[in-house]
């Protein structure tokens, strides 16, 4: 597989993961990388799979059966390949429905990822999610969105 496939299957990777309620996963897909919070205080950002999976865990609703019960849903995949670096962007839509709540998308917004080529294997280097649109996320996040 080239770069550009193996790329785009870690992006798509992350959003099956966090469908199936798979924190250790994602954690596992950000092992040699980080997640960006506030890009201005590096004491934001999560660092290393325990972390991202902690945050996981704490920041993400999980139902009966184990999963977030959404669809992330990522689009306008944008890879550009340097040697053993690569950034992309793309777009990222979040639905989600349970018993009380009917199907609806919950936010969406932009990843902003970096990465790097070691011992043959692309990885996640970094993720930044920009925000764009929020609806109600109440039946999804354990946590106000102002604290991410």
């Amino acid at each position: 597989m080239d770069s550009y496939h193996e790329i785009k299957a870690l992006i798509l990777a992350y959003a099956l993961c966090i469908d199936k309620g798979d924190f250790e996963g994602i954690g596992e897909l950000f092992s040699r990388g980080k997640i960006i919070g506030n890009e201005d205080n590096e004491a934001s950002h999560i660092v290393g799979s325990e972390a991202i999976c902690a945050m996981y865990t704490l920041s993400t609703r999980r139902y009966a059966g184990g999963t977030p019960c959404t669809h992330h849903a990522t689009t306008n995949i944008d890879i550009e390949v340097d040697g053993e670096t690569a950034r992309s962007t793309s777009y990222f839509t979040v639905f989600q429905a349970v018993e009380d709540f009917p199907l609806q998308p919950i936010i969406t917004g932009r990843y902003h990822d970096t990465f790097a080529l070691q011992t043959q294997t692309w990885w996640f280097e970094s993720r930044r999610m920009e925000i764009t649109l929020v609806g109600d996320v109440s039946r999804h996040l354990l946590i106000d969105l102002e604290e991410i």
